[in-house]
């Protein structure tokens, strides 16, 4: 059985968990705890080490998903997580401009510890306020559409958009493995 490994990343409050427990066939592994930084403004629990979840994606693969924490102080996480990832996800909250930075360094870190296929999920894009496609790469760094991610909207809360988010995934990971 080949098994992929794909990390969710994302700032917090951006979708990681929900993502996850959307699509995984077992019960999702989780740390989370109440949250009682800045955080708690946002939700009453956060993820402070990982999520985990596993999904068959096709006869013989099996996809395992993992979760990393939203908050900076748990960087190390993020660095456990993505060293044997095959690709990676980054969800931001489309109407939280404020975030976008932070979803920047995210961007930042990744990328100086690996070169894995990258999508960018959209979160949130129903949401009064919530900017365009366009505007969040700009806010990225992703100006240059030709050196652009594949950005995707998606609603974590349906498993059927985190399965189109994933396929996406998939079929940018295939068509990077090919180059």
């Amino acid at each position: 059985m080949e098994i992929m490994r794909l990390v969710v990343t994302g700032t917090v409050g951006a979708g990681k968990s929900t993502f996850i427990r959307s699509v995984s066939e077992i019960d999702v592994v989780d740390t989370d705890r109440v949250a009682t930084d800045e955080t708690a403004s946002l939700k009453k629990k956060t993820t402070v080490a990982m999520d985990f979840g596993r999904l068959q994606f096709a006869p013989g693969m099996a996809v395992h998903l993992y979760g990393t924490p939203g908050q900076s102080r748990f960087d190390f996480m993020w660095d456990i997580l993505i060293r044997r990832a095959h690709a990676y996800i980054l969800l931001i909250d489309a109407h939280r401009p404020g975030d976008f930075r932070a979803g920047r360094r995210m961007l930042t870190f990744m990328k100086q510890r690996t070169q894995i296929p990258l999508v960018i999920g959209l979160t949130h894009m129903d949401c009064e306020g919530a900017w365009s496609e366009e505007n969040v790469a700009i806010a990225l760094g992703f100006a240059d559409k030709k050196h652009r991610p594949p950005f995707v909207t998606l609603n974590a809360n349906q498993k059927d958009s985190v399965i189109r988010a994933l396929i996406v995934l998939m079929q940018h990971f295939m068509q990077s493995s090919v180059i």
